[in-house]
């Protein structure tokens, strides 16, 4: 059997060539993680493996080239890891990608072709369910692990696209209901909630704020690793499980801050209001087995015929 308590944990972050997986990847090496990164440019995830080095960050980032868009690549990813380590201990889902030439914050659903769902819910979607299936299969029988989906206020209120906003809110589902399914073997789901990110690429816009948020008290990429980090050993994560989580808030409450020693601030008031997918219990449902279920009425609570 592995010892645990001299064996460094491993990560896979999907999408860690930059932005938020970059900083994510950064923040966990630095707390002693074994850290694998996925992304399509070798040479963008080589920087993220060298930067990581040149600090002298405890831990190791590993470099994958992956193309999520094709679900056996991302099998073949996770069974080297798998390979290489003999565990996993944390998934996050964070690769996303933008339809070809669109930004994100022009053209109406109407306006833009139909093909934007190959990237928006094929990248922003599908590879996090498949993922999460080839990270199952070892953290169950492993006994432990935690899936962890970046997500966003886009669950909530309109933000970016209609495609986006479905891929956000189906991914907070996805935590909750495989939270359900995973009961009992010790693996834990969640989704997170981030707020503005200072990536590179806002900050070299030269600006305050960005669509009235101040950046000064935006997220850090690292912000949400460190999160991520104190959520793995939050002695609350089982009962935590299949829950969405707003980053700036779990930070302020576990005392995490930024590079520069600022705490993000919370969008929850902007955007209407908090997660709509909080722990539910089958005792709160009220239903437990699945008599009870068929005794109800049947799938969703109508009688089948």
């Amino acid at each position: 059997m592995t010892d645990e308590s001299t064996t460094p944990r491993v990560a896979l972050v999907t999408g860690g060539s930059r932005g938020v997986g970059k900083g994510v990847a950064t923040a966990l090496a630095e707390a002693g993680w074994v850290v694998y990164v996925t992304g399509r440019s070798a040479e963008r995830l080589q920087a993220t493996v060298d930067t990581a080095a040149a600090d002298g960050v405890p831990g190791e980032i590993r470099a994958l080239e992956c193309d999520h868009g094709r679900d056996e690549e991302i099998v073949v990813v996770v069974e080297k890891i798998h390979a290489d380590t003999g565990r996993l201990d944390l998934l996050v889902n964070n690769v996303w990608t933008n339809p070809k030439g669109f930004m994100g914050f022009n053209g109406k659903f109407w306006e833009r072709p139909a093909g934007d769902w190959d990237a928006l819910m094929g990248i922003g979607l599908r590879a996090h369910y498949v993922a999460s299936v080839e990270a199952a299969k070892i953290m169950v029988p492993q006994g432990s692990g935690l899936i962890i989906n970046i997500s966003s206020f886009g669950s909530r209120a309109p933000f970016h696209t209609v495609l986006y906003g479905m891929s956000k809110t189906a991914l907070d589902k996805m935590a909750s209901d495989m939270a359900h399914e995973l009961a009992g073997t010790g693996v834990a789901t969640l989704s997170l909630w981030l707020g503005l990110i200072r990536t590179e690429l806002i900050l070299s816009l030269g600006m305050d704020d960005f669509n009235g948020f101040p950046l000064d008290r935006a997220e850090d990429p690292t912000f949400v690793g460190r999160v991520i980090n104190a959520l793995t050993d939050d002695p609350d994560l089982g009962a935590m499980s299949g829950s969405t989580v707003i980053t700036a808030e779990y930070g302020r409450e576990k005392n995490l801050r930024n590079d520069d020693d600022n705490a993000p601030i919370s969008h929850r008031g902007a955007f209407g209001g908090g997660p709509l997918f909080p722990p539910v219990t089958d005792e709160q449902l009220g239903i437990s087995t699945v008599d009870e279920v068929a005794e109800a009425g049947g799938h969703n609570g109508f009688a089948e015929e």
